[in-house]
């Protein structure tokens, strides 16, 4: 006689990888590579990145920070985001890196134009902007491995 919990303890029988085509791959529909690069970054790697990026930025806004007499926690965290935001803007619209981006190996390419090596201020703004809002939510993030920010933008973070 069957254990009444073994169907449901022993948990799924496939996983979500496993029913998905094997043909397909993050980032096919886009054109982009299965693997190697240029091929969409995980998701793992982008959270990395994004740690780096705001640890990064609490350095940086602790700093300037620092010359300010008697600072109120509002001027503390607008600081700190203030840096994240500049970091983000600047550094993705002049190099398609920022900082823990480079140290993960990533790169934010524009879809429409893959060849540029940095995908320009407007790209740059429209991914920042929904991404600091969202303080980087795994929740946005569709099949395609591209998060709501990269997906307005018209952009994709990819392996350097």
């Amino acid at each position: 006689m069957p254990r009444w919990t073994g169907d449901w303890l022993s948990g799924p029988q496939h996983t979500l990888r496993e029913l998905r085509a094997p043909e397909t791959w993050q980032g096919e529909r886009l054109g982009l590579p299965r693997e190697g690069t240029g091929s969409v970054a995980s998701f793992s790697a982008r959270a990395a990145a994004f740690a780096v990026d705001v640890l990064l930025a609490g350095v940086v806004s602790g700093m300037i920070n620092a010359f300010v007499t008697d600072p109120t926690g509002t001027q503390r965290q607008v600081a700190a985001y203030a840096v994240l935001g500049l970091e983000h803007v600047l550094l993705v619209a002049l190099t398609g890196q920022t900082v823990g981006m480079r140290l993960m190996s990533l790169r934010v390419v524009r879809l429409a134009d893959r060849d540029r090596p940095a995908p320009g201020l407007v790209t740059a703004l429209l991914r920042t902007v929904p991404l600091l809002l969202t303080a980087g939510l795994a929740a946005f993030f569709g099949r395609d491995g591209r998060g709501l920010h990269d997906m307005l933008a018209g952009s994709a973070v990819v392996r350097a």
